[in-house]
């Protein structure tokens, strides 16, 4: 069966849930998985380096993209409660987990939602995401502008992607675009990428697009 049936909205495989224990230096708290979610029964590997790498949580509106059932969002949430989390994803199973795991966990700043559904007119200080590479090129390529585009001036993008599923090449597209981009902590195969927002321009004041 093929493992991109996290990324449709309405997931056929049949649901098998199951709950983990998500264990941090700072946090401990359970979640709902299920399948036709992505990292079904446990925690990924690259999920759990970016929890243990992040720096400080802003107190401002964030993103998770492609938060699954919410590991980030959570992580986020919980960590700084003066923060609006917004846990966003196409599939609607993981946005019903991640609303459920996130009540339970006590982050009621956690807002999941379909990518629709965040108004327009919202900036984040922060991305964060362990992003769907297995899309493909031109479609991940896509979503990521599509957010990284919506950072404040001088926000920050955090990503985790695995080396041989193109971390590097990523980051090379990336710099090529403007962006500053600084690899923060490699470890098993992973690479924690701060990708940065271009600057203003000097002439108009405006953020580059």
């Amino acid at each position: 069966m093929s493992q991109d049936h996290y990324f449709s909205p309405d997931p056929k495989v049949a649901s098998r849930p199951r709950t983990i224990q998500v264990t941090l230096p700072d946090l401990s708290f359970e979640l709902d998985t299920d399948r036709g979610v992505f990292a079904h029964g446990h925690l990924d590997v690259g999920t759990d380096l970016l929890l243990r790498t992040l720096p400080a949580v802003p107190p401002e509106e964030l993103v998770d993209v492609g938060c699954g059932y919410g590991a980030i969002a959570i992580t986020l949430g919980l960590r700084n409660p003066d923060a609006r989390v917004w846990a966003v994803d196409v599939n609607r199973r993981a946005l019903y987990l991640c609303a459920r795991n996130a009540e339970r966990a006590g982050a009621l700043n956690v807002v999941p939602a379909e990518p629709d559904a965040v108004p327009a007119g919202i900036r984040f200080a922060a991305i964060y995401s362990n992003p769907p590479v297995r899309l493909g090129k031109e479609s991940l390529h896509e979503l990521l502008l599509t957010w990284i585009g919506r950072l404040e001036p001088g926000g920050v993008a955090t990503l985790v992607v695995q080396r041989h599923l193109g971390s590097d090449s990523l980051a090379a597209w990336l710099t090529s675009l403007g962006h500053p981009v600084e690899r923060v902590r490699s470890k098993a195969g992973y690479r924690v990428l701060e990708v940065h927002a271009i600057a203003a321009s000097p002439h108009d004041g405006s953020r580059a697009r």
